[in-house]
Formats: C-alpha cells, sequence, structure tokens
C-alpha cells in the first residue's frame, strides 16, 4: 500500500462517518498530514506513512506538541490501523 492509497482510505472512511479529513497546509514543516473533524467537534490528526515507516525527529516533536495541548494524534501505516484511528478520535 502506497501512502497516497492509504490516504485516500482515510478520506473515504471519514467521510463515510460523516466527517472531514483536510490537508494541513502550515508552511512549517513536522505537522501532521491530515486533520480529521468528526460531529460532535471531535477532531484529531493523522499522520500517513506507508508501511512500517515512522515518523521523523520533527515529527515526533510536533505531535509532542498537539498532544501537550490535549489533542489527539495518529500515525497510519495499514489500512487495519483506520476505523480504530477514527474510534479513537469519535471516543474523545
Amino acid at each position: 500500500v502506497r501512502e497516497r492509497e492509504l490516504e485516500k482510505q482515510l478520506i473515504d472512511e471519514v467521510k463515510k462517518r460523516g466527517g472531514m479529513c483536510e490537508k494541513w497546509i502550515s508552511g512549517t514543516v513536522g505537522w501532521p498530514d491530515r486533520i480529521v473533524v468528526l460531529p460532535d467537534g471531535k477532531v484529531g490528526f493523522v499522520e500517513v506513512k506507508r508501511p512500517g515507516e515512522k515518523p521523523r525527529a520533527i515529527q515526533l516533536h510536533r505531535h509532542k506538541q498537539l498532544r501537550k495541548l490535549g489533542m489527539e494524534v495518529y500515525v497510519l501505516d495499514s489500512p487495519e490501523q483506520i476505523g480504530g484511528i477514527l474510534d479513537g478520535i469519535q471516543t474523545t
């Protein structure tokens, strides 16, 4: 599975749940790829990676910054994780 295909699967599943899955374009590096907004004000951030690939140091730093603010941040590298990630965002 390529990163682009995995990202498309995430977008499709978010839409099925009535949400939005927007690309984060900030002008600075390291932020998660997608902002997931689900019904009832649920928001989470998803870094999409190829299978087995790990986030870079700057990405881990950004994830830590977001978590310190109380945000949910996930790393997605397998289609099987999508349901669990979205469930996690919906139950926060």
